[in-house]
């Protein structure tokens, strides 16, 4: 099977989870360090999926790479590879499938709610599950792209989640390890202390029962994951 490609964006925003799970599956993966100057491949059929991980930049900034990024996508969906998107990799497919990414109402950082709609699509990559807490740290939000459905919500950001076929993109985080957390608290721990209140928690609110939200989230994770790679390409 060919490599899926992982799109790291920054040093602190690596895979996590995703990469244990593609591991235990068994499914070949490629880091690709756009944070670290790596040129974005030329050809989406290289690999056998595309994932999009997170990063502190706006897919609206002029950065050198977004715009190739955003073409990828756009290739790699017309060649029926899956493309899959975590917060800001969310936002990428949202905006090179046709939707929009503005500034949400409040930044959403820390465990909080998300609830699945009530539709086919939602229940294809939920199952039964109704709602679940995940994982937030973000400032803007997108638009569900034409021709996709929204899958899941939450009371500070409506559009948590979306799907078009085989392609999903998130705005939470499902991806997290105990160990991504704690350093994206130390690296941004001043944001949160200045922006602390109901739609952003302290270090100390993230840190309780750490280990068990994470399973927990795991196997929400899991569950998305194993939806996305029937779709791989062989």
């Amino acid at each position: 099977m060919k490599p899926v490609a992982i799109f790291r964006h920054s040093r602190a925003e690596g895979p996590g989870y995703f990469a244990t799970f593609l591991d235990a599956h068994r499914v070949p993966h490629r880091l690709v360090k756009i944070d670290a100057g790596e040129t974005v491949p030329a050809d989406p059929r290289e690999f056998s999926g595309l994932a999009f991980m997170g990063g502190p930049m706006s897919v609206n900034d002029d950065l050198p790479w977004i715009s190739r990024v955003l073409e990828l996508v756009g290739e790699a969906v017309d060649a029926d590879i899956p493309v899959l998107g975590h917060c800001l990799g969310g936002q990428l497919v949202s905006k090179a499938l046709g939707g929009r990414v503005t500034r949400n109402g409040v930044k959403e950082i820390g465990w909080g709610p998300v609830t699945i709609e009530d539709n086919v699509c939602a229940r294809e990559w939920f199952g039964a599950t109704r709602e679940f807490s995940g994982f937030h740290w973000h400032g803007e939000a997108f638009t569900i792209p034409p021709k996709a459905t929204r899958i899941a919500g939450s009371p500070y950001c409506a559009n948590q989640a979306f799907a078009l076929g085989k392609h999903l993109g998130m705005q939470c985080h499902v991806e997290m390890t105990p160990e991504l957390i704690r350093a994206w608290c130390e690296d941004w721990g001043k944001e949160l202390i200045a922006k602390a209140g109901p739609s952003v928690q302290t270090p100390e609110q993230m840190f309780e029962r750490l280990d068990e939200r994470v399973h927990s989230l795991n196997g929400i994770a899991a569950k998305l994951y194993e939806r996305w790679i029937e779709g791989l390409k062989v």
